[in-house]
């Protein structure tokens, strides 16, 4: 059986907001989604080092930042099976296109994936994604900017 996850993530992958910050964006994702808190399952994450928020099988393409090719998939899974654990301790990298230094969070995903140390996961969600004005509220109860993946393992 296959899963579906909207993740918001800090637009910053390094920054965590405080435990109150969080219980206030959680609540406002349980009141935000039609099926929580019976059907839905809203989990709160503090990562201990960054981690990869993909989008998982919505996952079409990876672009390079640099020299505008595409990145083969393999290399993204390949990196994703070598950090998954452990997660990353650092976001650069040299692409395989054009042997550019970059960072991972600047390569072009479609559909978009992400770094954090701090997500919250809405896991089998009825919507398919926060508004931005949802995305706002969202942000000023973190007291930081966020983004929004939507992955299907």
């Amino acid at each position: 059986m296959s899963d579906d996850v909207l993740s918001v993530i800090p637009t910053d992958p390094y920054w965590q907001p405080d435990q109150a910050a969080a219980d206030r964006a959680a609540a406002i994702v349980t009141d935000l989604e039609p099926g929580a808190p019976d059907d839905v399952e809203v989990e709160v994450t503090w990562h201990d080092t960054l981690t990869v928020v993909d989008c998982g099988e919505n996952l079409e393409r990876i672009g390079c930042p640099h020299c505008g090719a595409s990145i083969d998939t393999e290399w993204w899974a390949d990196l994703l099976e070598t950090h998954g654990e452990d997660g990353f301790a650092t976001l650069a990298v040299r692409v395989p296109c054009c042997r550019a230094e970059t960072s991972l969070e600047t390569l072009e995903y479609d559909w978009p994936c992400g770094f954090a140390r701090f997500e919250i996961a809405i896991w089998n969600p009825e919507r398919i994604q926060f508004s931005n004005r949802e995305l706002t509220a969202l942000a000023d109860a973190l007291g930081h900017p966020v983004r929004q993946i939507r992955a299907h393992i």
